[in-house]
């Protein structure tokens, strides 16, 4: 039976250690607290869904998965084209609670493109970031109340004319009334006889005038 010397039996450990390396890295957990994930969550969302909302207009930040009580920071900068880069428009902390879960209170911005950078308690890596947009949608507005215009004429300033009444005529002299017919020279008297006769009549202008009844 064959036996390896010291040095061939060093050689062989190491080699059995560099190939059970990978298999033992593979198998470790993650590096303490460097786990865990935070999504941008519509305001109506259920914090519970693990899914992330780039769009939004009313949102809350929703941690996953991070370790039990671990504390945190976040703040939301500006990005192009809307705003400045890495100008901040909010922060904040949170700690999270025995399953490493948390989320923060609902919030409001500006309609723009955001990024959140999000730090934590015992960070060994990089901070978490999301990007994404607000885009609230203005209420409708009340349509204004119609205006009925007056178009009634205003009551004129002319006073009031009075229409003079047509004079009435005078009646008509009944049919019996007596007419002038004729004048003629009083004729000269010839005799007794003759003047009473004609029994002329008077007139003050000395002529004779005769009457009929009509």
């Amino acid at each position: 039976m064959r036996t390896l010397t010291p040095t061939r039996a060093a050689a062989v450990a190491v080699a059995a250690a560099l190939l059970l390396a990978p298999t033992a890295n593979a198998l470790s957990p993650a590096t303490k607290g460097d786990n865990g994930t935070v999504k941008i969550h519509d305001a109506e969302t259920d914090e519970a869904l693990l899914r992330n909302e780039p769009k939004v207009c009313e949102f809350y930040l929703d941690a996953f998965h991070f370790d039990a009580a671990q504390k945190a920071s976040w703040r939301i900068v500006e990005m192009p084209p809307t705003g400045t880069k890495g100008t901040v428009v909010d922060q904040g902390t949170i700690t999270l609670d025995s399953e490493g879960h948390g989320r923060t209170a609902d919030m409001t911005l500006e309609n723009g493109h955001y990024k959140l950078i999000w730090n934590f308690e015992g960070e060994k890596g990089r901070a978490k970031h999301k990007v994404f947009w607000t885009a609230c949608e203005d209420e409708p507005s009340s349509p204004p109340p119609s205006r009925t215009r007056d178009r009634a004429r205003p009551a004129s300033r002319r006073p009031s004319r009075t229409r003079r009444q047509a004079p009435v005529p005078a009646p008509a002299p009944p049919s019996s009334a007596l007419r002038l017919r004729s004048c003629a020279p009083r004729p000269p008297r010839t005799d007794a006889w003759l003047s009473s006769l004609l029994r002329p009549l008077p007139s003050p202008n000395g002529y004779t005038c005769s009457l009929s009844v009509r």
